[in-house]
């Protein structure tokens, strides 16, 4: 298998023509290498066609996790409670007796907020940051 990941890796430099040493990130420990070869099987599969596979799929969740947290980034520290506590399911009104601000300046906060993540509703803030815990903002006045 560590062949196997190098060899993927020679292929990756390859592809974009870049000639570096491999990382040393094909140190997997035996649980992951049997986990690969045991996926490979049940899906009547390569190694190297999983392995190929994991990685993309990794590669894709990590751009859109730096995507939102660009976008988490890009707001103010006021706009950034009253996301999180929308993500929590309070109401505007309960965020703003939480934060000791009107309704309206709640309201305002959640379109800026939605217009730099380029959403539509609380709805869809929770859902592209269901993956996010806010449980922290809990306590956050």
């Amino acid at each position: 298998m560590k062949h196997l990941l190098l060899s993927l890796w020679r292929r990756f430099l390859s592809d974009l023509n870049l000639q570096r040493a491999p990382p040393r990130f094909y140190r997997y420990d035996a649980e992951l290498l049997q986990a690969v070869r045991d996926l490979a099987l049940s899906e009547q599969r390569s190694e190297e066609e999983v392995a190929a596979d994991l990685l993309s799929i990794a590669l894709a969740q990590r751009e859109t996790q730096e995507e939102k947290l660009h976008y988490w980034r890009s707001l103010s520290w006021r706009e950034q409670q009253v996301a999180a506590l929308a993500c929590l399911h309070y109401t505007n009104r309960q965020i703003a007796a939480r934060l000791r601000i009107s309704p309206s300046t709640v309201a305002t906060h959640m379109r800026n907020v939605l217009y730099k993540f380029q959403l539509h509703s609380k709805l869809e803030l929770r859902q592209f940051l269901a993956d996010w815990d806010f449980s922290a903002w809990e306590d956050i006045r």
